[in-house]
């Protein structure tokens, strides 16, 4: 493929419509008007979550935006402008990004220092990433679910989201009013409207938390008024620590699960087999968070809002992609919004945490039941159980000046559990149902799908 292919697209029809029955292929495009309204609507799309995780981080919201959007056009020209794919700020390194900087200097994240320890983190898990990506186009993605079956990448994700249970607690003691009305408002958003607002029921709740914030005087407003229109993202150096290595690799494991999902949903829709951009996909991910933690970023990774958003239009433009990216380079220009996001209180982002958290924690168990895990078997059973409890318990293994923290362990443990007892249990013929999907042992399980 030429450069110039890679950025030409073809005009679907007229440009105009979608004929009835077709999509518009990722090679395709519509009308310059239509084209721009796509890509906002995947700006909205990404806007909640990608603006939440750095409030909630501690980083410069406008700094986030921007390596997103940068992130987001590397990821397209290194897949050849074939794979759609938004990046947005990642909810898997929460956890990690918490507990590094009290870990090594007894320090809250919100402090030049702290971020850098953070940032460290997030280039080895880039780092990490474009390496499996990189083995994942030379050797295929074969190995995946082989290592990483779903009650060990269930596992993984639901330990990462309770292990920020008591962050979230000590967010909402500070400012118990704001987080109390932060939640009932992103409750009642959620459940009471559909679509496009329904979707942004966490961002539209921390609006509603600040307001709350603003009436109680609990908001400082003098950096807002001080910050200007125009200007640089706030940028931070990266310092990479030894523990470091122990907190946030275990990360690269949801990351890799992320990316080979989006993918294989891009293909399902679209008819197009994309199999072959996965190692792409992986690299380039992986080198958008590595460039990201270099500058003060937050880690990246494909976003589902906008595979909602694909879902609901039909159009599946790469070139859509690049209006998108463009509007998050533009938002992450404007240091005065970023110095808004700054001045939430910690009460209303502890609400928000609240949801967050328990969100990320139950999307572990629906990839469970997504693929019909069935846990009448004892290897499934104890994979999950005990590296639950090893990571929502905060067990750490510290090997001189090496710390395994809890995600490390409890996702590590997970592996080591699955694989050990899968290995015994089919060489002594113990655990028959191992393999068994729960419905064809009851039938009725499969209504919790």
């Amino acid at each position: 493929m030429t450069i110039r292919d890679m950025f030409t697209w073809k005009l679907h029809g007229n440009g105009r419509s979608i004929d009835p029955g077709t999509v518009v292929a990722p090679d395709e495009r519509l009308s310059v008007p239509i084209t721009v309204g796509i890509g906002l609507q995947h700006v909205v799309a990404m806007f909640g979550a990608t603006f939440i995780v750095p409030v909630i981080m501690g980083f410069p919201t406008s700094t986030a935006l921007f390596f997103s959007g940068v992130g987001t056009m590397l990821f397209l020209l290194i897949t050849g402008n074939r794979v759609p794919s938004y990046l947005g700020s990642s909810f898997a390194l929460l956890a990690p990004v918490a507990a590094i900087a009290p870990l090594v200097q007894g320090q809250s994240l919100l402090d030049g220092p702290s971020i850098s320890l953070a940032l460290g983190g997030i280039v080895i898990t880039g780092a990490a990433l474009a390496v499996v990506g990189a083995v994942v186009h030379v050797a295929g993605a074969g190995w995946i679910p082989l290592v990483m079956p779903p009650v060990v990448t269930g596992t993984i994700v639901a330990l990462i989201g309770f292990n920020l249970a008591s962050a979230a607690k000590t967010n909402v003691e500070s400012g118990p009013i704001e987080a109390v009305v932060t939640i009932i408002a992103i409750l009642l958003i959620t459940v009471l409207f559909r679509g496009l607002v329904g979707r942004l029921g966490i961002v539209l709740g921390v609006a509603v938390g600040y307001v709350a914030a603003v009436l109680n005087g609990s908001v400082d407003l003098s950096r807002v008024e001080a910050a200007p229109w125009v200007g640089l993202p706030t940028f931070h150096a990266p310092q990479v620590t030894t523990a470091a290595w122990g907190l946030f690799l275990p990360v690269v494991l949801v990351l890799v699960a992320e990316n080979v999902g989006h993918v294989k949903t891009v293909s399902a829709m679209t008819g197009r087999n994309l199999d072959r951009y996965l190692g792409r996909a992986l690299f380039a991910d992986g080198v958008a968070t590595t460039l990201a933690g270099s500058g003060g970023g937050t880690a990246t990774t494909t976003y589902a809002e906008n595979i909602g958003v694909m879902a609901a239009s039909r159009v599946y433009s790469t070139l859509a992609y690049w209006v998108a990216a463009a509007f998050a380079v533009l938002l992450g220009l404007c240091p005065k919004f970023g110095a808004l996001a700054a001045s939430i209180p910690s009460g209303v982002l502890g609400g928000a945490g609240v949801v967050l958290y328990g969100m990320i924690g139950v999307l572990g168990a629906r990839i469970w039941v997504q693929n019909r895990v069935n846990f009448s078997s004892p290897t499934n059973l104890l994979t999950a159980g005990v590296g639950l409890i090893l990571g929502i318990g905060g067990f750490s293994l510290v090997l001189g000046d090496f710390n395994l923290g809890a995600i490390g362990v409890g996702s590590f443990g997970a592996l080591a559990i699955y694989h050990g007892m899968r290995t015994v249990a089919r060489w002594r013929g113990t655990d028959p149902q191992l393999d068994v999907p729960a419905e064809q042992l009851d039938p009725d399980a499969s209504l919790a799908r």
